[in-house]
């Protein structure tokens, strides 16, 4: 079983309108509704891939009740803290007409420490029932970094994979608790070096070092030129097809959805790495957030390929082609 982490759940909400113009009245010509938050995301299409999912965090309110029955819609288990205050809503507005997008993310609910501790009780029994955790996104207000330190702690504590997935500040903070995986994009891991990352090796260099200091996987997602991955093994490079993507929101919770089911299964870390790719390209197709169709992933499974080079520790890195 995989448990994902939401502290700061939400409803996503995405708007699709023609020339979507600031300041003046945009009409809205479609609009969805779903349980949003990034461990929410990676809850819907761990699921879709086949695996039992548990998902856990803090809601409140009658927004709170909506993402509890839309997750049971899905066959996502969940077990929440339920505190005061409402929920929050994240809005998604898609202009048509210049094919731009648009984020509005509200903050959150308060969590007062009464809540944390119910929170820690919770999720120590449920770290003992699963076989990999993953915590994502960003925490309400009431929340630092010490609280995903501690889950990340408790996890390697009980002998769990953790995937750790949230930026800036937070990511920085809680590198020290030491979780098995990071996957930062490129903006990530250039704020959290401070480097420019202008070249293939200088990126492979930064994760590396960021792997030597007790990370085991670093992935990071570069869009549509794939992934590079570095970890004890060595370097991978995955790279996609081309394809005619609809919603890239949600695509990097896909790619975390994939590697917990790969961690899950006991597979390798070229097929972990394919089968994240694959179901990352799949949510890219479909208009729904954090969504894809089981044949979209099956047919981009084997259009995947994944280059591995091995990393000399204190030598020069190899340089990587493209993977072809």
């Amino acid at each position: 079983m995989i448990l994902t982490v939401t502290l700061n759940a939400a409803i996503d909400k995405r708007y699709v309108v023609e020339n979507f113009q600031p300041g003046s009245v945009n009409r809205v010509k479609e609009c969805t509704y779903s349980a949003g938050g990034k461990g929410l995301n990676v809850s819907r299409v761990a699921v879709i891939a086949g695996e039992q999912v548990t998902a856990t965090g803090f809601v409140g309110g009658h927004a709170g009740n909506y993402i509890v029955e839309a997750l049971e819609g899905q066959k996502i288990k969940s077990d929440f803290v339920h505190i005061s205050g409402e929920s929050r809503s994240c809005i998604n507005v898609y202009d048509e007409t210049n094919q731009t997008q648009t984020e509005f993310l509200e903050p959150g609910i308060y969590v007062t420490d009464a809540a944390h501790e119910k929170m820690f009780e919770k999720y120590i029994k449920l770290v003992g029932k699963c076989s990999v955790v993953v915590i994502s996104g960003s925490v309400p207000k009431g929340v630092d970094s010490f609280l995903y330190k501690s889950m990340i702690q408790i996890a390697r504590e009980n002998n769990k994979k953790v995937i750790l997935d949230t930026s800036g500040k937070l990511l920085e903070e809680s590198l020290t608790a030491k979780p098995t995986m990071i996957k930062p994009n490129m903006d990530e891991i250039r704020m959290l070096t401070g480097k420019a990352m202008d070249s293939l090796e200088e990126l492979i260099e930064e994760a590396e070092k960021i792997r030597k200091s007790g990370v085991e996987i670093v992935a990071v997602s570069r869009g549509s030129e794939g992934s590079l991955v570095v970890c004890e093994e060595g370097v991978y490079q995955a790279s996609v097809p081309r394809i005619d993507a609809v919603n890239t929101v949600g695509c990097g919770d896909s790619m975390i959805a994939g590697f917990a089911v790969g961690f899950s299964r006991g597979m390798s870390m070229e097929e972990t790495i394919r089968l994240a790719s694959a179901l990352s390209a799949a949510n890219a197709l479909r208009m729904e957030t954090g969504f894809l169709i089981t044949k979209d992933m099956e047919e981009l499974l084997p259009q995947i390929k994944v280059k591995k080079n091995k990393v000399n520790i204190g030598s020069e890195y190899i340089r990587l082609k493209p993977a072809l």
